[in-house]
Parts: structure tokens; C-alpha cells; sequence
């Protein structure tokens, strides 16, 4: 998942909001969660439930959508047509997870428009590894194994998610996004298997995206406002620090096969644990990139705004087709 949870003002106001509701009304949804039924756009829900999922699923879209700028930089510099057609079918699968999370989103009241107006203005959020640039060749292989794999790490949890829409749209999403970490990896393997050069290019990418990986979980527990409720309502089935540890412990097996040394001093394993220690993460970097600060935060929202802008014919035409097909239904 491609979310950044970093609102607490909007949790602490969607909560206060539960007051106000029928107490049996609540009573009973929650009974229902608990019993892992899944809950569908008809059925009852607290505000802030509605809230809630509205925002993380639309942060989820828009990161899918922001996420395809990084590799289509690179699309017409890949270095064989095979590449090119690999990552070619890959951007077209992070739109139709988009697509397949905007329809979500909208089964919880919300329009595509407004929730892409939001994005536009600033008001939404989306993952905010997306605003670190792509700078060489190797970036894309390193996007796909670790940025992918940790989406699949959040990701995978999410086919049991409580709202029906979000977890059935996750189903395929998973399968797509399984397969874009294993094309990343195999690209960095051929890579390794190539010139110092190469290689360098790999560690280099590896160095600058180990960090940024891990912070896409959010923030530490206990710095997360939506975590707990997210637990208790079965939106999120692990905390970010549990995702993370389970990612770390992942991932660092698959460094050691492909030959490259994560940039992380303290590293280690704890036997007593039964995890890998790991350092301090730069949470200044990760809160400045949320208030809009990354490196490529500016330059990725006004593609955006532009591909918005330049795609409005494309819009009209269809709602003009549309129009008329409905036109001569009803005249039939």
C-alpha cells in the first residue's frame, strides 16, 4: 500500500464524530468487523470509518497514478525493447491500479473528482517515496524490488481489509504488484552479473532508496493518530512497525543472494529477537517530504495538474458519448 498516514487532526475530528451516532447502530458494525463479515457501500458505517477509508484508499490511487512519473522517465531510455516493453506493461498496470482504487473510493461517496482536486491543491496525500527522483538505470530495478515490495508487504494484508470494495480490488493488485518486485529483482541480478560499473550504479541505487523504502509504512505506532482505530475496525491488519520489521527481515536474505550491502551500519541479527535490528530512521526527512519538501515534490504534482489539464478533451468526449448513448436508449 502507497499511503502516508500523517493526519491527526482529521482522525481526532472523524472520531468525535462517533458520538453522535446511534449508539446500536455502532454496537452492531463493530460486531460485525469483529466477526471478519466483510462491509459493503449499502450497508451502515460510522463517519468516521467512511472517513477513514476514503482517505487511505484515495492516498492508495493517487500513489498508483504519481508512482508511474518516476519509471516513465526512463521508458524511452531503457536499454533493450525488451526492457522497454517489460516496463512499458508495468506503468500500465500501476494506472489500472489506480483506476481499480478510484472506483473503490467512490462506492464511499466521493467522487474521482474530488478526490483528484484534493490531489491538485495539496489537500491529499500519496506515498511519499514517489517524491525521490529516478537518476540512473538501476533506480527502476530498485523501485520495483524493494518500493514494490514493500507495497506487497502492506498490500497483502489488505485482501482481508473490512471494506469489501478495497479488498477485492486488492486481490489482483497484489498479483500485479508481486510480479513488479520480481521483474525489479531480475533486473538488478543481471545487472550484478555485468561491469564495476554496473554494479556501482545498483549499489548506488540501493543506498538511496533503502531509507525511503522503509519509511513508506507510515510512521513509528506510536506516532501513528489512525493505527488503532485502523486495528480495531480491521481496515489494517498489522501495525506500520510490524510491517516494517517484517519487510527489513525480508529483504535482507535477498540483498545478501543478489551481492549488495543495504547502507545501514547497525544491521544486525538478534537472536533473541528472532528479528534484525536495524538503525535510526531520519523522521525529519520523512515529515518535510509529507508537508510537500522531497526532492521531486513540486516537479510530480504539476504533471499532474498538467496531464489533468491536457487530458480534458478526453473527458468531455466521453461524457458526449455518453450523453447520447443514454439519449437514444430512452428513445428506443
Amino acid at each position: 500500500m502507497y499511503t502516508t498516514e500523517f493526519d491527526k487532526k482529521a482522525a481526532e475530528a472523524a472520531l468525535a464524530t462517533m458520538s453522535d451516532e446511534d449508539a446500536e447502530l455502532v454496537a452492531a458494525f463493530e460486531a460485525r468487523v469483529a466477526n471478519d463479515e466483510f462491509i459493503e457501500p449499502n450497508d451502515w458505517m460510522p463517519d468516521a470509518y467512511r472517513k477513514t477509508l476514503t482517505r487511505q484508499i484515495s492516498q492508495h490511487a493517487h500513489s498508483e497514478i504519481v508512482g508511474m512519473l518516476p519509471e516513465g522517465n526512463w521508458l524511452t531510455r531503457a536499454p533493450s525493447l525488451s526492457r522497454k516493453a517489460i516496463l512499458l506493461a508495468k506503468i500500465q498496470d500501476e494506472g489500472g491500479h489506480g483506476l481499480y482504487l478510484y472506483c473503490a473510493a467512490e462506492t464511499l461517496g466521493t467522487s474521482r473528482e474530488e478526490m483528484i482536486h484534493a490531489l491538485h491543491e495539496g489537500r491529499a496525500k500519496y506515498s511519499t517515496i514517489f517524491n525521490y527522483p529516478s537518476l540512473n538505470w538501476a533506480d527502476i530495478g530498485v523501485i520495483g524490488w524493494l518500493v514494490d515490495g514493500a507495497a506487497i508487504m502492506n498490500q497483502v494484508p489488505l485482501q482481508r481489509t473490512s471494506y469489501g470494495p478495497y479488498a477485492r480490488s486488492m486481490v489482483r493488485i497484489c498479483k500485479e504488484e508481486s510480479f513488479h518486485q520480481r521483474q525489479g529483482y531480475d533486473l538488478l541480478l543481471e545487472m550484478m552479473k555485468g561491469t564495476p560499473e554496473q554494479k556501482a550504479m545498483v549499489q548506488d541505487a540501493v543506498n538511496r532508496w533503502w531509507w525511503p523504502s522503509l519509511m513508506m509504512f507510515g510512521p513509528p505506532d506510536d506516532y501513528s493518530p489512525n493505527t488503532a482505530q485502523s486495528i480495531r475496525w480491521r481496515i489494517k491488519r498489522d501495525t506500520n512497525d510490524e510491517l516494517r520489521q517484517k519487510f527489513i527481515d525480508a529483504t535482507v536474505p535477498q540483498a545478501e543472494l543478489l551481492g549488495v550491502t543495504l547502507p545501514d551500519a547497525d544491521l544486525s541479527w538478534n537472536e533473541g529477537r528472532g528479528h534484525y535490528d536495524f538503525g535510526a530512521l531520519a523522521w525529519d526527512e520523512f515529515y518535510a517530504v509529507v508537508r510537500g519538501d522531497g526532492p521531486t515534490a513540486k516537479e510530480r504534482l504539476k504533471a499532474r495538474r498538467a496531464a489533468w489539464d491536457e487530458g480534458a478533451w478526453v473527458r468531455e468526449a466521453a461524457d458526449t458519448y455518453a450523453a447520447k448513448q443514454t439519449a437514444a436508449r430512452a428513445a428506443a
